[in-house]
């Protein structure tokens, strides 16, 4: 009868060594692998962060100053009959508000300015400094004489000449011949920041913001997008009347006359839509990292340095203002 025999001590120990080396090795994996995930799931949220950003913000400024069957290239006070002005209306000097109204300066659909210690628009309170703001106005859908319009909107009564902008109040909306009637739209960009408390660790988070055109809250306030840290406009001017860009300049750079189109044609919106991870990433390691928001030279460009945890990409896009005071998509 043979007699089994155990391990000694010496193949035991061996054998935990061993075992150890390769817990080890798939502990390390597993761990890289989180990383790595991790990493892959914040890249892709920045990713898809941006984009829908800048699909809204495309969206908005391809309509910029589209006034349905209403023909001049802006609406002006003597043509265009307009309600009272909500009271906490977005405006300045540059009759930027709302509605157009009598003044020497012409009625501006598309007003933009860079936020530093003395320049903001009123209606905007807090905003991230050194970050655009932008003021776009349009009609949105058309509506049907047969529908009872939203008490909370605006319309336009659209004809070749003549407008009359009114107030939704929930009845039918008139009808008339050669009238189109469309949803006025205003709509103000702008950067903030909001306070989270996760885990019991407060987050400051930056967020793309709205104030939107309303009957009953004036300029009312709505979250757009988490994570868009800053946001640049550049603006690309006809100056030859030859619809072609001549130009490019910032929102600092931009003139009364530059805003009012009476010189020069604004043809095209420059983006730059800086994107930041909602919570720092602890396994990256802190290094300075630059961003260039545009401008060709360093008196125009905008240099955003940060040495922190948070991962941070840049995205760019250009869109073409082609329908701007168009009563039809060009193509």
């Amino acid at each position: 009868m043979k007699h089994s025999q155990g391990m000694t001590l010496v193949e035991m120990m061996i054998s935990l060594t061993i075992g150890v080396f390769i817990l080890g090795g798939v502990v390390m994996t597993y761990l890289s692998l989180k990383i790595t995930t991790k990493d892959t799931l914040i890249i892709g949220e920045l990713q898809e962060s941006g984009r829908l950003a800048m699909d809204i913000l495309r969206k908005d400024l391809e309509m910029a100053g589209f006034w349905g069957n209403y023909f001049p290239h802006t609406l002006n006070a003597i043509n265009v009959s307009v309600p009272v002005t909500p009271g906490n209306d977005c405006f300045d000097n540059f009759n930027n508000g709302s509605f157009p109204k009598v003044s020497e300066h012409n009625f501006k659909f598309i007003y933009s300015v860079t936020v530093n210690s003395t320049t903001m628009i009123n209606c905007v309170k807090r905003a991230q400094k050194n970050s655009d703001i932008v003021q776009i106005k349009h009609l949105g859908r058309e509506e049907k004489s047969d529908l009872f319009g939203h008490d909370n909107w605006y319309y336009m009564l659209s004809q070749s000449n003549q407008g009359t902008i009114i107030a939704g109040s929930g009845n039918r909306l008139p009808s008339s011949p050669h009238v189109t009637i469309w949803h006025y739209i205003h709509h103000v960009y702008y950067i903030s920041r909001q306070y989270y408390s996760v885990n019991s660790v407060k987050l400051s988070v930056p967020v793309l913001m709205r104030k939107r055109l309303t009957q009953k809250g004036g300029m009312s306030s709505e979250s757009i997008m988490e994570g868009i840290e800053n946001i640049r406009f550049i603006f690309g001017l006809d100056t030859t009347a030859d619809a072609q860009v001549n130009i490019y300049k910032t929102s600092d750079q931009m003139t009364e006359t530059n805003w009012a189109q009476a010189d020069s044609k604004i043809l095209t919106v420059q983006i730059y839509l800086l994107v930041r991870s909602l919570e720092p990433a602890n396994n990256r390691t802190k290094h300075a990292v630059t961003f260039i928001l545009g401008g060709d030279n360093a008196a125009t460009q905008r240099r955003l340095t940060f040495n922190d945890n948070y991962r941070r990409t840049l995205m760019v896009s250009t869109i073409k203002l082609t329908n701007s005071g168009m009563q039809q998509w060009q193509l």
